[in-house]
């Protein structure tokens, strides 16, 4: 793209009437004729911005008038109920931006962008915006990209803590998992009739209705997810209805970005807990008193049969039971224990539940990784058919490395983890090295300090290890991040529990022994993975109990080879499969 845009016009002043009073009569005339013109009668977006117990809260919104705009939100200000009383109340600011270029769509789309990147920025509490407005196409939408960073290049130059660079924005958790995405057509679709489902039901007072939307690994059922789940919010505020949503997730990593999320958009604070573990909610719920829609992210770890916290049979049949519409986002190919195994006949019903009313839908357009069909072909051949390929001779911009030495994988990922563009970048192993949260580790007689991964003389700490390091303020300072988003985590290794559900930059992946290659076929071997989720016996519906570790283990590899956006760099334990690979990449 050409580099000729015009720079952005950005005005900070202090977000009181005197001071912009004193901007629109006494500064702006001073300013050139061009920028006099740009302020005054072009669209310009704005962002109202002011610090509550050390942290920021942010209003943006896009105005045809500024002045009028930002009058009228002075007016609102005596209400205590509302955000702009924030700006008697705090020593507030306004920034104010325009752009020869701006029409009505583009400062639409600047706008959307801007709250989803502050509510990304850890330092920013509450976005206090209703929702987004996302274009489709107009002139000139081909310039948004390069206009936009331009824009928050120079909001950073301005303040830093609460601008900070483009890529920490891109690489956080929040970010990723965000309602404030623009969809593609393929997600549009699917939250449209999500919704005229959950309207319909509602309407007609259903209950226990079933939306079934199957999809791999980074084909942005997360996004759809949350999308979803906050649009009803909105439509039921905008139309002043009450709804009752829940977001469930049997995951610990990812149930935190969600609370995150819901606290910054102000859901916490209006509706109370909406987000929760599946066990919480159900035992919080009743079948009695069902809520009107329950998402289930990351449906494939649902629990499947009883344990300690959870005294029930399956989980999804109980969060049916006490919803009026369920929405379940899945991956069979992440299942990866005895608990959330799922008996073909018992999925296939809820499958079969959900086709049967026009509830099931599909994804598979690949929207995480940067690679290209023979890319992925070469992976799903090797993690859901054991079949070795040929590595493609291009990657579709994608890399795929092969290395003889975890050191050398592991000075790679450490390299990369320093790039400004790549720093998102970990080693993540199969779950094939023993850990206890119960004892210290043994080698030898002597005590090793760390669980961990250990191939010859190479050595490095399971997640999370590390924690026991780290000072009061450095705990503090990663509350809430995500394992691979810890500065310190780039001295660990990753398993499948901590990264599955989270993107990387570059994935340093480790197959541990129970990934062989044998007789031209890759298999694996429950006896040499210390995954004991996986390995143990599962007792069935007909009361037999059975092993499915081979089963289980597939997708675990699955899972670490599906996470890097830009990249994999490959070490295998296995002699036989090191080989292998190395020829395949020759």
């Amino acid at each position: 793209m050409s580099s000729s845009v015009a720079k952005p016009i950005i005005k900070q002043i202090k977000d009181r009437q005197d001071a912009l009073d004193f901007f629109e009569h006494v500064s702006l005339p001073k300013e050139d004729e061009k920028t006099q013109e740009i302020i005054m009668n072009f669209p310009t977006v704005y962002i109202h911005n002011w610090q509550e117990s050390g942290d920021f809260e942010v209003y943006v919104g896009e105005s045809n008038d500024i002045f009028k705009r930002t009058r009228q939100h002075y007016d609102a200000a005596s209400d205590n109920s509302k955000w702009q009383s924030k700006l008697l109340e705090k020593d507030a600011s306004l920034f104010i931006i325009g752009h020869e270029h701006f029409n009505k769509s583009l400062t639409l789309d600047i706008e959307n962008r801007l709250m989803h990147y502050m509510m990304s920025v850890d330092r920013v509490k509450h976005v206090h915006n209703l929702r987004d407005n996302p274009q489709t196409s107009y002139y000139p939408m081909e310039e948004l990209d390069e206009i936009f960073s331009k824009i928050w290049r120079g909001l950073r130059k301005e303040n830093k803590e609460l601008f900070p660079t483009e890529s920490v924005i891109k690489d956080s958790a929040i970010y990723k998992a965000s309602p404030l995405h623009k969809l593609t057509k393929e997600q549009e679709k699917a939250r449209e009739l999500i919704i005229q489902k959950v309207s319909d039901a509602l309407e007609n007072g259903e209950t226990k209705q079933l939306i079934f939307i199957d999809g791999e690994a980074g084909t942005g059922k997360t996004v759809l997810n949350s999308s979803t789940f906050y649009e009803l919010y909105c439509q039921a505020e905008e139309n002043n209805k009450e709804i009752k949503c829940h977001l469930l997730v049997n995951h610990d990593e990812q149930i935190t970005v969600y609370e995150q999320i819901a606290e910054k958009l102000g859901l916490t604070e209006k509706y109370g807990k909406v987000v929760s573990k599946p066990t919480t909610f159900i035992n919080n719920h009743s079948e009695g008193d069902p809520v009107d829609v329950a998402f289930v992210d990351k449906a494939h770890l649902l629990l499947t049969q009883g344990k300690q916290s959870y005294q029930g049979e399956n989980q999804l049949k109980d969060i049916i039971d006490r919803a009026r519409v369920t929405v379940v986002m899945f991956d069979e190919n992440q299942i990866l224990t005895t608990e959330q195994f799922w008996e073909s006949q018992i999925l296939e019903k809820y499958r079969n539940q959900a086709k049967a009313t026009n509830n099931y839908i599909v994804l598979d357009k690949q929207l995480r990784m940067q690679a290209d069909a023979a890319t992925m072909d070469w992976i799903d051949s090797f993690t859901k058919k054991g079949q070795l390929k040929k590595l493609p001779n291009t990657f579709g911009g994608y890399s795929i490395k092969i290395f003889d030495n975890p050191e050398l994988l592991d000075m790679e990922i450490q390299k990369r983890a320093k790039e400004s563009d790549s720093a998102l970048s970990r080693v993540i192993a199969t779950y094939d090295w023993e850990y206890s949260s119960t004892r210290k580790p043994m080698a030898q007689d002597h005590l090793v300090k760390y669980w961990g991964v250990l191939i010859g003389k190479w050595h490095k700490p399971w997640n999370r290890e590390l924690e026991s390091e780290l000072t009061r303020k450095e705990k503090r300072d990663i509350k809430g991040l995500a394992w691979a988003e810890q500065p310190k985590t780039i001295n660990e290794v990753g398993s499948t529990f901590t990264i599955q559900g989270f993107d990387l930059n570059y994935a340093g992946v480790i197959l541990g022994p129970s990934v062989k290659y044998r007789d031209g076929k890759i298999i694996f071997d429950p006896s040499a993975s210390h995954n004991e989720k996986a390995v143990r016996n599962r007792t069935l519906s007909d009361g037999t109990k059975k092993k499915f570790g081979e089963t289980l283990i597939q997708p675990e590899v699955r899972v670490l080879m599906t996470r890097g956006v830009n990249g994999m760099y490959i070490y295998a334990c296995d002699p036989e499969l090191r080989a292998a690979l190395l020829a395949a990449a020759k």
